[in-house]
C-alpha cells in the first residue's frame, strides 16, 4: 500500500489532497506544522510526501534534508505558491524529487507521485517540472513583497520595514502589479 503524508499547514487545502489521493490507493496522514511533521513521519512511514514549501513560519526546505534522513526511500513532492527555478533548483538539490506550483490539479499530483522507476529513484530534472517561464525579477519582486505583506497581516507600515524601504516607495510598488511578460 501507498502511505502518503502531507505536510500542509492549509489544512482544508491538505484535508481536499488527502480526500482525492486516497480514491487513487494511496493512505493519508496530514500534518499541520514543521514542529510534528518528523515525529508523525517516523511513527507513520510514508511511502510518499507532499511537503509545502511554506509552512506558517517555517521554511519546508529546511525539513526535506532531515525527512530525508529519517525516510531514505520515500517519494517526495514539493509545492509552493511562490514558484521560481533557484527554488526548484535547491529543493531538488537537497533531496526533494519533485517540485510543483500551486495550484495544482489531482491528475498533476498523481503524476509527480508516481514518477519514479522501480528503484524508487527519481528520474525528474528540477528544468523537467517547470512548466512555465520563469518569473521575471519584476514579478519576483511581487511576489516576494505580498508574502512578506500577507506575512504581516496587509501592515503596509511593518512591511516596508522588513523589506528596508520607504512606506511611500513600497506603495507605489503595490500599485503597480506587473503584468505576465514572456521575456
Amino acid at each position: 500500500m501507498k502511505k502518503l503524508l502531507i505536510i500542509e499547514d492549509d489544512t482544508a487545502f491538505a484535508a481536499i489532497v488527502a480526500r482525492r489521493l486516497a480514491r487513487h490507493g494511496f493512505d493519508c496522514k496530514t500534518c499541520p506544522n514543521a514542529s510534528n511533521s518528523l515525529l508523525i513521519a517516523r511513527q507513520f512511514t510514508p511511502t510518499h510526501i507532499v511537503l509545502d514549501m511554506k509552512l506558517a513560519e517555517h521554511n519546508g526546505l529546511s525539513l526535506i534534508k532531515p525527512l530525508r534522513q529519517l525516510l531514505p526511500q520515500v517519494y517526495m513532492v514539493l509545492l509552493t505558491g511562490f514558484a521560481s527555478i533557484a527554488t526548484a533548483v535547491e529543493a531538488i538539490r537537497l533531496g526533494a524529487d519533485n517540485y510543483l506550483a500551486k495550484p495544482v490539479d489531482t491528475q498533476t499530483l498523481l503524476n509527480a507521485l508516481q514518477t519514479q522507476n522501480t528503484d524508487n529513484v527519481a528520474h525528474v530534472s528540477p528544468f523537467d517540472v517547470i512548466t512555465e517561464q520563469p518569473l521575471t525579477p519584476k514579478r519576483l519582486e511581487w511576489e516576494h513583497i505580498q508574502q512578506v505583506l500577507a506575512n504581516n497581516k496587509g501592515n503596509v507600515s511593518e512591511t516596508a520595514r522588513q523589506l528596508g524601504m520607504h512606506r511611500r516607495t513600497l506603495q507605489r510598488k503595490l500599485l503597480k502589479k506587473p503584468i505576465a511578460d514572456n521575456r
